[in-house]
């Protein structure tokens, strides 16, 4: 790989980075539609309501991007108001932002009306907005759809501190103490990449490194080597500027168990007491302190359905499984559906797959019927997400198209 190539890499990686009971009726709204844009507390905001209103309101919470909801026309079109903010500032801010919904919310309510249900529907860094939203401010929603999204929270930043410390000790290159970024990248181009390789073409070390990577990451699901490549080096060079900083000075691997694959020539012992530990900076984790940035509960008190590629190489699938365990040891399993998708993108879901998700949310908040989902837990993943995807990638062992589940 040539250094122009090994460096483009990096900067692809770097700037990817979004059974309740039956709810009584309410009139429909016999207004006419309602659109309007300004500016608030929170950022610019964006309210759409349309004539015959039926009272639902979905709040987007976008990740590192447009603030555009990919529901907007499917909500408008089913009767449903949406409401979406940009957020007062850049970065992964989640702390603020859960704030910034919350004022949105009241926003809607005093330029419109109370709504009759209030779904927040997270997408990549929004799903960890969703999710603490739910977990800070138990009755302000009923229901949270979360895709592609961080859904475990200060989990994505361990998985990330987990993967680099694992890639500095496997690759012997020091990943943590460079001068200064510029150096750290001279440094992951000059000496990592060619000691480790790139998927799918890795040296000896690299498939080490690999193996270590697929267990952080959530296993050997469907599609996760055709994910990975655009995200690679996510897992090698911290993320730059105050974009990051509140994410990553709160990540933790003390907590971490190192996995290998036998026969690869390091043997788990090895990794687990030689491998660099990162401790959080001192009261970032705090749940009183900075509750957005702690680790997640699990006590969740509405529906949650979560849609997620097996193949995500930036917000790993792993995200999902540690939540479903949160939820098993909070006791509120019940509440949560996870939906696997055999895709390799990052939020690149087939529209229908996100509508239906959507649809069946509101089934189950309005009229108690609690959908259908995967065990992310399961041993086998051989058959996750079959049912959830409606389009088969080509690099996908079962390549058919499925009939529409409308």
């Amino acid at each position: 790989m040539s250094p122009g190539r090994r460096l483009a890499l990096v900067a692809v990686a770097l700037l990817t980075l979004a059974a309740g009971p039956a709810l009584p009726g309410v009139p429909a709204s016999d207004g006419g539609p309602i659109s309007r844009r300004g500016t608030y507390e929170g950022g610019r905001y964006l309210i759409e309501v349309p004539a015959g209103w039926n009272g639902g309101l979905v709040l987007f919470a976008h990740g590192l991007g447009t603030q555009n909801s990919p529901l907007s026309s499917h909500l408008l079109d089913q009767g449903y108001a949406l409401a979406t903010s940009s957020y007062r500032t850049e970065g992964y801010r989640v702390d603020l932002f859960v704030d910034d919904m919350r004022a949105l919310l009241d926003l809607f309510i005093r330029e419109v009306r109370r709504p009759r249900w209030v779904v927040i529907h997270g997408q990549s860094m929004g799903g960890h907005v969703a999710i603490a939203s739910l977990e800070l401010h138990p009755g302000l929603y009923q229901g949270a759809l979360i895709e592609c999204g961080v859904i475990d929270g200060i989990g994505l930043a361990d998985v990330w501190h987990a993967a680099r410390a694992a890639a500095e000790y496997l690759g012997g290159v020091n990943l943590f103490e460079a001068p200064d970024r510029e150096t750290l990248i001279r440094r992951v181009n000059g000496q990592w990449l060619p000691r480790m390789g790139a998927p799918p073409a890795y040296t000896e070390r690299g498939r080490r490194f690999d193996s270590v990577l697929k267990y952080l990451t959530g296993g050997d699901r469907p599609l996760r080597l055709q994910g990975l490549p655009p995200h690679y080096l996510v897992y090698v060079v911290p993320g730059a500027g105050p974009d990051t900083q509140e994410l990553r000075r709160a990540a933790s691997t003390l907590q971490v168990r190192y996995r290998i694959d036998p026969g690869l020539g390091v043997a788990e012992d090895e990794l687990n007491a030689k491998i660099r530990r990162i401790a959080p900076a001192e009261g970032a984790r705090s749940r009183s302190a900075n509750p957005a940035f702690a680790e997640l509960t699990g006590r969740i008190t509405v529906p949650v359905l979560a849609i997620h590629e097996t193949g995500d190489g930036l917000v790993p699938w792993s995200l999902q499984q540690a939540y479903r365990r949160r939820t098993l040891a909070a006791g509120t399993a019940h509440l949560l559906v996870q939906r696997a998708v055999r895709w390799p993108g990052h939020c690149a879901f087939d529209g229908e797959v996100r509508e239906q998700a959507f649809d069946d949310l509101v089934a189950w908040i309005e009229k108690g019927t609690k959908p259908d989902g995967d065990d992310v837990l399961a041993a086998d993943v051989s058959t996750l997400g079959l049912r959830w995807t409606p389009i088969r990638h080509p690099k996908d062992p079962v390549q058919r198209r499925e009939p529409s589940r409308k």
